[in-house]
């Protein structure tokens, strides 16, 4: 082996456990249950800000007896199906309601593998009373099966995909059209939003990454990673190599590791996908040019136009969204509803049971408030 590729795949082993562990955060959480309902006067610690304002948060507190009720019941399975979207196999989980009110889009962020958001997905139904149709849709290539032969996809591709889904799935419904985004899917919420304006009623972001974090170690490391085709082509290779191990392995594995708190469905969705050379690709690609789109400022006039239409939930210790985005949003557009999730439910909500639940039930009230205001 020459110097050269000797060093790069020196520098990839010491990335492994970053791409891992780090690029792969729409998924990690601690668990933690509570219930979220109505909004209360709140403030921010003047400590973790530069300045003693006093923001209107959405503050959670619990009736328990209620919450388990709701829990205890069978939840609506989630489907799963396939179909073509911009010519694009495209991976849709679903829950069709009998006689829905209003109809919910899910974005997810990147990775874009639905199948970690399936109790999240669930709960969320039970939630909003069975009233609402949910669908999410998965990335391009962020899948099982290669499907697309090894080709790479943009994140503007990305985003024209789930445009073209609307286009072609959701254009003849009659109903109110809410979105729900995770990470970067906040963001893509945010351009379906400039595109489907009269169309969708309401955008909520879910620890939303919107611009980059200058102050981000982690960003910064990754952004180099994803920035190289040979560090990224040398890391994927090394994690589609955890393929080689049977699927009981490669779960112990998982679940020794980076998913100790996981539930069984985002372990199983680690080793389904994220084992796979062309999704852990397309991870990085996607997040190459999330990179160079978020370098800019976020479009202040257009999200104070539309503030009353935007919610955003941010944790405590996000590098994707850190609280310095939301005390910016907070200045920019006063309108917008903002809250701050302090029970331990970080980024990666939607790797457990406990985490999925929490946030479903914080965005059906969300929704059910923004109706109750609509009416």
């Amino acid at each position: 082996m020459n110097p050269k590729r000797h060093r790069i795949v020196l520098q990839a082993k010491k990335m492994r456990v970053v791409v891992v562990s780090l690029l792969l955060q729409p998924c990690w959480v601690t668990p933690s249950l509570r219930c979220l309902l109505p909004q209360i006067e709140g403030s921010i610690p003047h400590s973790r800000f530069s300045s003693g304002r006093r923001y209107r948060l959405n503050r959670v507190t619990a009736d328990m007896e209620t919450q388990n009720k709701l829990m205890e019941k069978a939840k609506k399975p989630v489907n799963f199906r396939l179909c073509r979207v911009s010519g694009s196999m495209t991976e849709i989980m679903e829950i069709q309601a009998e006689n829905p009110t209003f109809h919910v889009l899910f974005i997810p962020g990147n990775p874009g593998v639905v199948s970690f958001y399936k109790e999240f997905l669930e709960s969320l139904y039970e939630f909003l009373d069975g009233n609402a149709s949910i669908v999410a849709i998965g990335h391009i290539s962020h899948t099982s099966k290669d499907w697309e032969s090894g080709r790479l996809f943009s994140f503007q591709e990305q985003i024209n995909h789930k445009i073209d889904f609307i286009r072609q799935e959701l254009e003849s419904v009659k109903v109110p059209i809410v979105l729900v985004g995770h990470s970067i899917g906040s963001y893509i919420c945010l351009e379906i939003l400039r595109k489907f304006s009269k169309k969708m009623v309401y955008c909520i972001g879910l620890y939303p990454f919107l611009t980059l974090n200058q102050q981000s170690t982690t960003q910064s490391l990754i952004g180099k990673l994803a920035a190289s085709s040979a560090l990224s082509a040398t890391a994927s290779f090394l994690i589609a190599s955890l393929s080689l191990l049977p699927v009981s392995a490669a779960r112990l594995l998982v679940s020794k590791s980076v998913g100790a708190s996981w539930s069984d469905t985002a372990v199983q969705a680690t080793c389904t996908h994220l084992r796979q050379y062309h999704t852990m690709r397309n991870v990085l690609f996607m997040a190459k040019s999330e990179f160079t789109e978020l370098a800019a400022e976020p479009d202040w006039d257009f999200m104070r136009e539309n503030q009353s239409k935007l919610a955003f939930l941010f944790g405590i210790d996000d590098h994707w969204g850190p609280l310095q985005l939301f005390e910016e949003i907070s200045k920019q557009a006063p309108g917008t509803s903002l809250s701050i999730e302090r029970e331990g439910h970080t980024h990666g909500f939607s790797c457990t049971v406990a985490g999925s639940e929490w946030v479903a039930q914080h965005v059906a009230t969300l929704i059910k408030n923004r109706f109750s205001q609509l009416q």
